[in-house]
């Protein structure tokens, strides 16, 4: 049997720093759609209340839509959009990913979440660093391609 080794809280921050450091600039050469320099780890959509979040833990990685309007109506008209795009994402994805409205986050707070995760890696192992960056790189790549289409559908929400 293997013991997890167990970290202080500024030995887990610090290794999740360099794993997020090492992801920015093994991404930092790739260009957005539209041929324009970005911060992949901090993605920004351009549209408040709407994130692409990537998170990695000792057991998971996970990559997804955050929708966190602090108005449950509001984040659901967010989610129906976003349905209404559902084949165009997963044709850009080229995977189906999970729907969820109305979660909860790590904190209790109402949002929605569109996403898919990875078990069984740990971002507190070097050695799972590659497979995790594997999984995040073409699937930020392709939300990015989405969003260039289609930001401009949620101009009317704004």
């Amino acid at each position: 049997m293997k013991v997890q080794r167990m970290y202080t809280r500024e030995e887990a921050s610090n290794i999740k720093q360099a794993f997020w450091t090492a992801f920015g600039q093994y991404l930092s050469p790739v260009t957005s759609a539209e041929g324009l320099k970005v911060n992949w780890v901090n993605y920004k959509t351009g549209l408040k209340n709407v994130y692409f979040r990537m998170q990695a833990d000792k057991r998971t990685a996970s990559i997804g839509i955050e929708l966190t309007h602090p108005d449950a109506g509001i984040q659901e008209l967010f989610f129906e959009q976003f349905k209404e795009l559902r084949n165009v994402l997963h044709s850009y994805l080229g995977e189906e990913w999970d729907w969820q409205l109305h979660t909860r986050d790590e904190y209790g707070k109402t949002i929605s979440r569109i996403g898919t995760v990875m078990e069984g890696v740990s971002v507190f192992k070097r050695e799972d660093w590659p497979q995790i960056i594997s999984f995040f790189k073409p699937r930020i790549i392709a939300l990015d391609e989405f969003w260039s289409d289609a930001k401009y559908s949620f101009e009317a929400l704004k």
